[in-house]
C-alpha cells in the first residue's frame, strides 16, 4: 500500500524505467479501451485511503497506469488480482498523488486504447469556504434560488457538489481568471431533482486538484409537490395565554412527515424540520405563539414537500382590558330582521374581534379609521337566521400586534324567533311560482312532441268506419227538433202554393 504494489505476478511486471514512447504506443493501440475509476471516490479527503483500479474487456497481461504531471509524463506499476484487472492504492491521500490518470493494457505484442482521464481530487488542503442561499432554502416547485461561496484568493475555482436528489447538476464549476472572490449558482427552475444537501469547495489557480475543506451544507427543499393539506386548531385559533393549543395538519394518506411553519410572510423558512406525527401541541401559549401558521406533509428522507395549506391565524387573548358587547334593538330578534352587536372599548384600540361560540369560522374583524376614545366598532348580522343565534363575544387589539387580542368581553346570547308572517307569504309565493314554471314546461314538451308527430302538409285521416259517422250526423239532426218542424212547414206551404 502507500503506492506499492504487493505481490505481482510474473505477467504484471512493468519497470519503471518505461519510456515516454512506450506510454505514446500503449494510448494509440488497437484493443478496446479499458475502464478507470477510483475507490471509494475521485474526491478523496487528505490522509485518506484510495484505490484507482483499472478493467478490460480482455484478458491482459500486464496492466499500465499512467498520470499527467506539470514535470512530464510517467508510468507506474500496478498490481493484479485477475486476468482482466489491476489497482494501485494509496494509503494515505497527499498533494502529490492528486491529478489525472490514464490505464492501458498489452496483450501479447498489441496494446489497447488508454482509457479515459480519471481525475483524482485531494481535499481538505486549505479552510472551507463560506456558503449561504438566497432568498431561502425552502423552494417552491418552479422557483430560483442562488447559491453563493466565497474565496479568499481572487482567482481560481469554485466547486459546487450535490448529494442525494435525483438528477443534475451533481457537480457545477465555475473558474475565474480576474479577480473575483465570490461565485453564484443559480439553480432554477426548480424541480424535484434539484432536492437535496449542497456543499461547495475552492481551489486555487495553480493548484487545480488541491481542494479546500467543504463548506457547511445547504438542504434544500423542494415545496408544491404534492396537494396541500388542512390546518386546524383544537380547540379554536382563539387560545387563553397560559392555556395549551393543538394544530392538527390533516392529508392524503401515505405521509409520513408533516412541518409546521409560523409567519412566512415576515420570515421565510430556512428549513423544514419534520416530525412523523400531524399533531403539534403549543402550550403554555404566550404572546409569542400569536401568528400565522401554516403546515406541510412529506415523506421521510426526502427533500420533496406538499403545498403549504391554508394560513391559520392563532389570536392570544388576555393581553388586554376586557371590551364591552351590546346588542341593538336587543338581544331577541325575529328571524329576517337585522340586529346590531356594538363591541365598546374605553381605552385606545383601532381593531375589533367578533367570535361566536361553537363555530369554526375565524372572528369577524372590524378596524377603525377614527380611533377618538371611547372607540367602538358595529357589527350587523342582516337579516338574521336561526343560524345566528348563540353566544356570542368581542376583543380589542392593536393593528401593530393582530394577533395578541384583549380579554373577552362578556358573553351576550343573541335569541332569535320564529319567522315573521310575511315570511311565510314569502315563501308560499315563491313555491307557487316555481310550479308554475314547472307546468308550462311540461305543456310545452308535450306540445313539441305532438308537433313533432305530425307530417307537414298531411290532411286529417278519415275515419275508419263510415257507419259509425253517418250514426253521430242522425243523432245531431234528432237534437235539433226546431229546425226540423220549421222545414216541413216550408215544404207543406210550397205544396199549396
Amino acid at each position: 500500500m502507500g503506492g506499492s504494489a504487493g505481490t505481482l505476478t510474473p505477467t504484471a511486471l512493468l519497470y519503471l524505467g518505461l519510456c515516454q514512447g512506450l506510454w505514446d504506443q500503449a494510448r494509440t493501440g488497437t484493443l478496446p479501451k479499458p475502464s478507470i475509476w477510483a475507490d471509494p471516490g475521485p474526491m478523496v479527503t487528505k490522509g485518506s485511503p484510495v484505490t484507482i483500479w483499472c478493467q478490460a474487456s480482455l484478458q491482459a497481461d500486464v496492466y499500465y497506469l499512467y498520470k499527467e504531471s506539470v514535470h512530464g509524463s510517467w508510468p507506474m506499476k500496478t498490481s493484479q488480482d485477475s486476468s482482466n484487472r489491476a489497482s494501485v492504492s494509496f494509503a494515505s491521500m497527499s498533494s502529490h498523488n492528486s491529478g489525472k490518470y490514464q490505464c492501458a493494457y498489452q496483450r501479447g505484442k498489441s496494446w489497447s486504447q488508454g482509457s479515459d482521464l480519471l481525475t483524482l481530487v485531494v481535499t481538505g488542503v486549505y479552510d472551507a469556504p463560506s456558503f449561504s442561499a438566497n432568498p431561502t432554502l425552502v423552494v417552491a416547485s418552479g422557483g430560483n434560488v442562488s447559491l453563493s461561496c466565497s474565496s479568499p484568493w481572487p482567482r481560481g475555482s469554485f466547486h459546487l457538489l450535490k448529494e442525494g436528489g435525483a438528477d443534475v447538476p451533481q457537480y457545477l464549476e465555475l473558474t475565474f481568471r480576474r479577480k473575483r472572490y465570490q461565485a453564484v449558482f443559480l439553480v432554477g427552475p426548480v424541480n424535484t431533482s434539484h432536492g437535496g444537501t449542497y456543499r461547495c469547495y475552492i481551489s486555487p489557480e495553480s493548484y487545480p486538484y488541491l481542494w479546500s475543506q467543504p463548506s457547511n451544507p445547504l438542504h434544500l427543499q423542494v415545496t408544491g409537490v404534492y396537494r396541500e393539506p388542512s390546518l386546524s386548531a383544537q380547540p379554536g385559533p382563539l387560545v387563553q395565554s397560559g392555556d395549551s393549543l393543538s394544530l392538527l395538519c390533516r392529508s392524503e394518506t401515505g405521509f409520513d412527515r408533516f412541518a409546521l411553519t409560523k409567519d412566512e410572510e415576515l420570515r421565510a423558512p430556512q428549513c423544514l424540520d419534520g416530525q412523523p406525527s400531524p399533531n403539534f401541541t403549543l402550550g403554555p401559549v404566550s404572546r409569542s405563539h400569536g401568528g400565522r401558521y401554516r403546515c406541510y406533509c412529506g415523506h421521510k428522507l426526502s427533500s420533496t414537500w406538499s403545498a403549504p395549506s391554508a394560513p391559520l391565524d392563532v389570536l392570544i387573548t388576555g393581553m388586554y382590558e376586557k371590551p364591552t358587547l351590546s346588542a341593538q334593538p336587543g338581544p331577541s330578534v325575529s328571524w329576517g330582521e337585522n340586529v346590531t352587536l356594538q363591541c365598546r372599548s374605553e381605552v385606545l384600540f383601532d381593531s375589533f374581534h367578533l367570535s361566536k361560540e361553537g363555530s369554526l369560522a375565524p372572528p369577524q374583524v372590524l378596524h377603525l379609521q377614527d380611533t377618538v376614545i371611547p372607540n367602538q366598532v358595529k357589527f350587523t348580522l342582516s337579516p338574521v337566521t336561526s343560524d345566528h343565534e348563540g353566544t356570542y363575544r368581542c376583543y380589542s387589539s392593536h393593528s401593530n400586534s393582530p394577533y395578541l387580542l384583549s380579554q373577552p368581553s362578556d358573553p351576550l346570547e343573541l335569541l332569535v324567533s320564529g319567522p315573521h308572517w310575511y315570511l311565510y307569504v314569502l315563501i308560499g309565493v315563491s313555491v307557487a311560482v316555481v310550479l308554475l314554471l314547472g307546468l308550462l314546461g311540461l305543456l310545452l314538451v308535450r306540445q313539441r312532441r305532438r308537433g313533432k308527430g305530425r307530417k307537414p302538409g298531411a290532411a286529417d285521416p278519415e275515419p275508419k268506419d263510415r257507419g259509425l259517422q253517418d250514426r253521430e250526423r242522425e243523432r245531431e239532426r234528432e237534437r235539433r227538433p226546431t229546425s226540423h218542424h220549421i222545414t216541413i212547414q216550408d215544404s207543406i206551404t210550397a205544396y199549396r202554393l
